[in-house]
Formats: C-alpha cells, sequence, structure tokens
C-alpha cells in the first residue's frame, strides 16, 4: 500500500486532481465523474492507512450524504470511531446529492439500487487494488439496504462483513400480512409515479429544519391532532416529525414503529404551551446533519426497489438472501424500523452468521447521531475479541 492513497485512489476512480478536497487533517473528499453526463458522486476517505487492517465501505440512507451520516455528531462521529478502532474509511455519497432542479430528468429513472452499485463497484475496485485490505460494508436505513444488495451480488472475495444499521428487510407473509400488503400497495405507486416522470421525491426535511430555524413559533400550517383548528408551531412540528414520523402523512413514514428520533411530545392548550424535547440525538446534532445535506433528494427508483424488497417481490437478480455468504451484523433500532427479523432469518438459512438484534429506546437517525451511540450501538459493530478483521 503506498503512501498516498487518497492520490492513488483519485487515478484509480478517475478524479481531476480538483476533484481533491481536504477536509481535515487526514480526511479528504474526491468527487468522481460519471461518464459523459455530467453526473457525479463523492468519496470521503478518513484515516490513517499506515495501520488501517481493514476497509470500511459507508453507505448513507436515502437523501443523505457521507457527511451528514457518518461525520455528525456531538463528540466523536460514527466514521471518526471506525478510523480510530482500526478501519481506512471510504464513504460513498450517491449521485442525487448533487441534483439541482434543472438536472433532474429520465435518467433518474435508473438510479436505484442497480445505480447505486455499479458506483459502488467502483469504489471497491479502486480500494482493492490500491490497498489491498479486506473490507467491510455498512449502511444505514437505504443503504445497508445496498450493503446487502452489494454482498449478495459482487464478485470476487466480496466483503468480509456486512453491518446494518436499521433497515427493513421483507415482511413475513405469515407473521405480517398487513404490512406485506401495504408495501405492495408502496411499490405499486411507486412504479405509477416513475411512470408519470416523478423522477425524484423530496421527504421534507431541509424544509422542516429551516422553517423552525427562521421562523420557529409561526404557525406551520398542519393542524395539530387534538385540536383541528390550531396548528403546529414550525418548531413543534419539526420535533413532532422526529418523534411521531410513522404518524404524519407520507408514502413511507408507516415503516417506522414511531419516528426518526426518540423522545417526548406534550401537547398543551395551545401549541405556544406544547412541550417536547428528543431524548437521544441533540437538536443541534440534528440541525447540523440536515444543514451538510447537498439535494436531500431521494429517486423514486431507490424508493421502487426499495418497497420490492420489502413486500417480497423482489427477485432474485434484485437481491438474493441466500446468495450472501459474508458475516452479517445487524442492528435495528426499536422505534425505529423496529423487530422484522425475516431477512436475518434468510440470510442464516443460507449457512452465513448472523447477529442480529434490537436496539431498546432508540430511533431511526438515533443509531448514528445519539450522544450515547458510541456505547449502545457502535460497539456491537466492531469484530469480535480474538477474531481478525479479514477472518470469515
Amino acid at each position: 500500500m503506498g503512501s498516498d492513497i487518497v492520490g492513488e485512489l483519485a487515478a484509480a476512480l478517475g478524479c481531476d486532481d480538483p476533484a481533491v478536497v481536504r477536509i481535515d487533517r487526514d480526511h479528504h473528499r474526491l468527487t468522481v465523474p460519471v461518464g459523459p453526463s455530467g453526473d457525479r458522486f463523492t468519496v470521503d476517505v478518513l484515516g490513517d492507512p499506515r495501520t488501517a487492517d481493514r476497509v470500511a465501505h459507508l453507505l448513507p440512507g436515502g437523501g443523505l450524504n457521507v457527511a451528514a451520516n457518518y461525520c455528525t455528531a456531538q463528540g466523536r462521529s460514527l466514521a471518526r470511531f471506525l478510523a480510530d478502532h482500526g478501519c481506512l474509511v471510504l464513504g460513498t455519497t450517491p449521485r442525487e446529492d448533487a441534483l439541482t432542479p434543472e438536472r433532474i430528468g429520465p435518467r433518474c429513472a435508473d438510479w436505484g439500487l442497480d445505480g447505486q452499485l455499479a458506483d459502488l463497484e467502483r469504489v471497491v475496485t479502486a480500494a482493492c487494488s490500491v490497498t489491498g485490505l479486506p473490507y467491510e460494508l455498512l449502511g444505514h436505513s437505504a443503504g445497508a439496504a445496498l450493503a446487502l444488495t452489494a454482498a449478495a451480488r459482487l464478485g470476487g472475495e466480496g466483503p468480509r462483513r456486512v453491518l446494518v444499521l436499521d433497515t427493513t428487510g421483507p415482511y413475513d407473509r405469515e407473521r405480517e400480512p398487513e404490512l406485506l400488503a401495504r408495501a405492495e400497495e408502496l411499490h405499486e405507486l411507486l412504479e405509477q409515479r416513475l411512470t408519470a416522470g416523478e423522477w425524484t421525491v423530496d421527504p421534507g426535511l431541509k424544509g422542516l429544519f429551516a422553517r423552525a430555524s427562521t421562523a420557529p413559533d409561526a404557525p406551520s400550517g398542519l393542524p395539530r391532532p387534538v385540536d383541528g383548528a390550531a396548528p403546529f408551531s414550525n418548531l413543534g412540528l419539526l420535533h413532532y416529525a422526529l418523534t411521531r414520523t410513522r404518524d404524519l402523512p407520507g408514502p413511507t413514514n408507516w415503516i417506522h414503529h414511531r419516528g426518526h428520533s426518540t423522545g417526548g411530545y406534550t401537547f398543551g392548550a395551545a401549541p405556544a404551551e406544547d412541550r417536547f424535547a428528543l431524548a437521544h440525538s441533540p437538536l443541534p446534532v440534528w440541525q447540523q446533519a440536515v444543514a451538510r445535506l447537498g439535494s436531500g433528494l431521494q429517486p423514486t427508483a431507490l424508493l421502487r426497489d426499495l418497497a420490492a424488497l420489502w413486500s417480497d417481490r423482489a427477485e432474485p437478480e434484485l437481491l438474493d438472501w441466500a446468495a450472501i455468504r459474508a458475516e452479517v451484523v445487524w442492528l435495528n433500532a426499536e422505534f425505529g424500523r423496529g423487530d422484522h427479523d425475516l431477512g436475518a432469518r434468510l440470510i442464516d438459512r443460507s449457512g452465513a452468521k448472523v447477529d442480529y438484534r434490537v436496539v431498546p429506546d432508540y430511533g431511526h437517525g438515533d443509531m448514528v447521531w445519539s450522544a450515547t451511540a458510541e456505547r449502545d450501538v457502535w460497539g456491537l459493530l466492531l469484530p469480535r475479541p480474538g477474531r481478525r478483521p479479514g477472518h470469515r
């Protein structure tokens, strides 16, 4: 492994010199071109290649990027935690983060799991050729679905481990028929939207945070469930959306058992008397993460593919659970995606080792942004004592 890992990776990925930006002392960001379309994705490189014993590829959730998802924290971020525990961290931010309104078009119809996998394969191939180190895939939310897809479909040696943070596999046809039916309906809806030329979905986080910051006490326009005549304040709606995500309209909000973040919301006699707070992830950390977003958009094709996985209607060429041979550590949040273990059971049946757990009292985003996530979650992602990172 050479001394200029960043330069060697940039060359292997076809980056020009101006495409390499230094973020911190051992943190660089590469901008990778995608053919003649003008599209691009970015790769964050963090850690000390001289002491690393493995590569950790970080895959962000839908609408997020690596900076927001993995490099934001009250203290040490998840990316820094992994770098401090022997990883050379490579985080791949998908193409949609760089989208601008005028560049949204029909080509985005191909930006589902296949499109993200193609970009990830470029990064994995370049990293393997440059570093020679074994690698693992870590994903949160939609990024975890991509990590599992890659583990099933990447050729060669493949990842040594797949680290899953709060994602949804297929719902169980026998145990969860109502959820399965909802996933099937969602898949059909998203197919219709693609046919109608709706290439992207805006989950609305950027707007929620912007309004809560600039006019926190102003009426949001959304009626509170206890009093239809009195709308949430902008700040109140933000907290309610984070802690009671499932209760708000939106095509995919129902997949959460409760919400993005654990916390309380008590209604008062008027919106100004509502009381609310987040339990695990401080609001300034959420604000910093959202401020780091690019477009914040989610490709409709990606959501369609995720719905296909949830509905268990996916053909094996999308994700063949039995083809996963890597060791899997799968950690779900009790109030995020909750306890739905069919995907883990399907991997286990194929003979791969699976450590599946549900983290109590955590919401979806708390898995990466909680002030106590390093203690409650991240330590479970490290290789077990006495087991070499590259050992199957």
